[in-house]
């Protein structure tokens, strides 16, 4: 199916495309950590591949594809090289990555549930692992870095929902037969708008109404309702 949505050289053009930035903000983490130069290629490389490694081993695509192309295995090492050397600059664009961060996350959120339908997983499965497929990396270069993931802090704008917008939009294109080339890109560019308006104004999920927690608000000690 994925070969009928996209020619291979576009779909590896794509891939290729996610995997870098899903990459950049890897190595941008581990350099914040003062990680070492093997630290910093070791997160990149996590965060670019680990969503879709973890999606090829869920539905028995083995090898994954992580590990039968170079190209796969090679960008986010370009990633952290450049971030390496460069990244004050790359920090003054972090606008810009995060832009192309949110295109690779609807991109991979389409692609991993197409793959996932593909292997004969059902419709809430594909979509589960589209999200995963989307988010994955970020959560084990998090988890890494020793920090909380970001897709479950109250204080990130939102990151899951927009992929779960897109995976599955895919899903129930599947459902009624018109999955093809535009409908999987209007699902793609409608995750990726969804992402830039939440970065654009700062959409939050809501916490639990009326909570009473020992946390605290940044610059607020005291307690709270939810808020979106």
């Amino acid at each position: 199916m994925l070969q009928e949505l996209f020619t291979p050289s576009v779909q590896h053009a794509l891939d290729l495309a996610g995997i870098f930035v899903f990459a950049i903000s890897g190595a941008l983490l581990a350099v914040r950590k003062n990680f070492d130069v093997f630290g910093i290629a070791v997160l990149a490389e996590v965060t670019g591949l680990g969503g879709g490694l973890f999606r090829d081993l869920v539905i028995g695509a083995v090898p994954p594809a992580a590990f039968t192309d170079l190209g796969y295995f090679v960008m986010p090492l370009v990633a952290a090289v450049l971030v390496f050397f460069l990244h004050p600059e790359v920090e003054r664009i972090q606008g810009s990555v995060n832009v192309f961060d949110a295109a690779g996350l609807g991109l991979f959120a389409v692609t991993g549930t197409t793959k996932a339908h593909e292997y004969g997983l059902g419709l809430t499965a594909s979509a589960t692992l589209g999200l995963a497929t989307a988010v994955g990396g970020g959560v084990l270069r998090d988890v890494l870095a020793n920090e909380v993931p970001s897709l479950l802090r109250w204080d990130r704008d939102l990151y899951a929902v927009p992929a779960i917008v897109g995976a599955t939009m895919v899903v129930l294109f599947i459902r009624f037969d018109v999955l093809n080339g535009l409908t999987s890109g209007i699902a793609a560019l409608t995750a990726f708008l969804v992402r830039l308006l939440a970065m654009r104004f700062h959409w939050r999920a809501p916490r639990a109404w009326n909570r009473r927690s020992a946390a605290s608000e940044p610059g607020n000690e005291g307690f709270g309702k939810a808020t979106a």
